[in-house]
């Protein structure tokens, strides 16, 4: 579903994604314990000149349902890429990817995904496609407006709000479509300090309101870690470390402790 025809892809709950992707054997120990399910993806572009360039590799990740989590990595490391083929936005060149449905893909530049006038009816924009009354709208639009902390804006000018509110705004939109996973794009990117920890907050008050919500983050940020229940940190197109997101926190010092030491000597 597209918000604009003017826009690139808005706020798109992801198109339903085959359990099995090219060149992977049939599994028949697919988990459902899990709300996000990748493994051993990989991604390659080719160029013109035939010359073919990995993007990921032999990526694998698990995470599950309820938490909120990070995906971390220099820029270049294919964070981006890897979020982008959870929510079926690219294809993997081969590898195997579970992602519950539904779910929502929110990109890193609000001004990208909320474009109704009014807050209301921007969260209200996605849920024509259900068959739902008019008091039924309503009720999801106040509720998720609410879990954001945005529900005082409810008849505010899209246009009025800060980058952060618009971010808000933008998954308040994925949790009245009753989204399963929210897979976000470095939503920070383009917010000020306060902002930035008020978008954070937003997406962990969503998930502690609703077991049933689980959310993967991407950012390069590592301040963000302190909001995350778990984290996947990348480089060079690979999954380095994955876990609890203290344990990613000192894999992260040590490597880069490490790196410093290479170079002073």
């Amino acid at each position: 579903m597209m918000r604009s025809h003017c826009a690139a892809v808005i706020r798109a709950s992801a198109p339903e994604l085959p359990l099995l992707h090219c060149n992977t054997p049939a599994r028949t120990d697919v988990t459902r314990s899990y709300a996000i399910e990748g493994r051993n993806l990989n991604y390659s572009i080719t160029a013109r000149q035939g010359k073919c360039t990995p993007i990921l590799k032999d990526c694998s990740l698990t995470i599950p349902p309820g938490q909120l989590w990070m995906l971390l990595g220099p820029n270049g490391c294919g964070k981006s890429t890897l979020l982008k083929i959870l929510a079926g936005l690219l294809n993997p060149t081969n590898g195997f990817v579970y992602v519950k449905k539904p779910n929502s893909f929110v990109f890193q530049n609000p001004d990208h995904q909320v474009v109704m006038p009014t807050v209301e009816a921007d969260v209200a924009f996605g849920l024509s496609k259900f068959n739902l009354t008019r008091d039924e709208i309503k009720s999801r639009v106040a509720k998720a407006l609410d879990a954001v902390g945005m529900y005082e804006y409810l008849q505010r000018p899209v246009q009025t709000l800060s980058g952060g509110q618009k971010q808000r705004v933008a998954i308040a939109g994925a949790l009245a479509e009753a989204c399963k996973v929210l897979l976000l794009d470095e939503l920070t990117t383009f917010l000020d300090e306060s902002d930035q920890v008020g978008v954070i907050k937003a997406v962990k008050s969503s998930l502690g309101n609703s077991e049933e919500v689980t959310a993967l983050w991407v950012t390069h940020r590592l301040e963000e870690l302190e909001y995350a229940d778990g984290a996947v940190y990348m480089e060079d197109g690979r999954v380095v470390m994955h876990g609890d997101a203290s344990s990613v926190m000192e894999c992260i010092e040590a490597r880069k402790s490490s790196y410093m030491n290479k170079i002073n000597s």
